[in-house]
């Protein structure tokens, strides 16, 4: 049969349309279109960043950009994730999760499991705690979930003893001997670093430790210890907001963070640091 001019015409831009619009094998039609999806996840830390870039890596092959949006202290990605300003964040344990949420009126939830941060005595004037002298001052963060974690540290170093205490995080009314008078200073957990000048010792999370180049390792007088705690309120999490726990798009990127890639991470960089906690 011969086609005129108008006819082939016609089949041509058919062909054309179908050839569009049908995705390329084993892709969706999203896909097939080039269609990103992003995630921003906040953070605290520059040391975050280094253990998210396999993370970003990885999922950035399959599609989804990892934004990481880092923040100047604690007080603000929870804020930040209850706005919708952010969609997930990665920086607090299951303990200042709940009290956050409890204390504010948010919405949160953890996603997924991410690691243990050590959190250890240093000093810049003592080489143990065992020079600790009466009277001394010792910085530890203000917030109350911080402050709880630094007093079982203490008293884990024999610095200080708590009286027991239930369904409750620990304050400084807690501690039940102290035979040094040892003077408390409370502070934003971001400034312990800072003070250390001036203080005999401070108890400095993880991640702000590496922040200021100190080793936990290396550098600490006093070394933090799983045995000190009874439950997993300080394992570290992904959280997102309650509405979204089941949010497939966000379940990939805890997937794609419990990984040997990021372990590796934590073993060739973060050496006494971090421990995987979803293991």
């Amino acid at each position: 049969m011969k086609l005129d001019r108008t006819s082939f015409g016609k089949i041509f831009l058919l062909a054309l349309a179908i050839l569009t619009f049908v995705p390329a094998a084993g892709f969706s039609a999203g896909e097939a279109a080039g269609r990103r999806e992003t995630v921003k996840v906040g953070i605290v830390g520059e040391s975050d960043e280094e253990i998210w870039a396999p993370v970003v890596k990885k999922l950035a092959a399959g599609g989804i950009d990892v934004e990481l949006i880092n923040f100047s202290d604690y007080t603000l990605p929870n804020a930040a994730l209850d706005a919708g300003e952010i969609d997930l964040n990665a920086f607090q344990h299951y303990n200042y999760l709940n009290n956050e949420s409890k204390t504010h009126g948010y919405k949160l939830s953890a996603i997924g499991d991410t690691y243990l941060s050590a959190m250890c005595v240093y000093s810049k004037k003592i080489k143990s705690v065992k020079d600790l002298k009466q009277g001394d001052k010792i910085a530890i963060p203000n917030d109350a979930v911080n402050t709880g974690r630094a007093l079982t540290v203490l008293q884990g170093a024999g610095v200080i003893k708590l009286k027991p205490v239930a369904n409750r995080l620990y304050e400084t009314t807690d501690i039940e001997s102290n035979p040094l008078g040892i003077e408390i200073v409370p502070v934003d957990a971001a400034q312990v670093p800072s003070v250390l000048p001036d203080v005999a010792a401070g108890v400095i999370n993880g991640n702000y430790a590496l922040d200021f180049g100190l080793s936990p390792t290396k550098d600490s007088i006093f070394y933090d210890d799983l045995s000190f705690y009874t439950d997993r309120g300080y394992v570290n999490v992904i959280a997102v907001r309650t509405q979204d726990v089941e949010n497939e798009l966000y379940k990939k990127v805890v997937k794609a963070y419990q990984s040997e890639d990021v372990e590796k991470v934590y073993k060739e960089f973060f050496e006494g640091s971090y421990l995987p906690a979803w293991k």
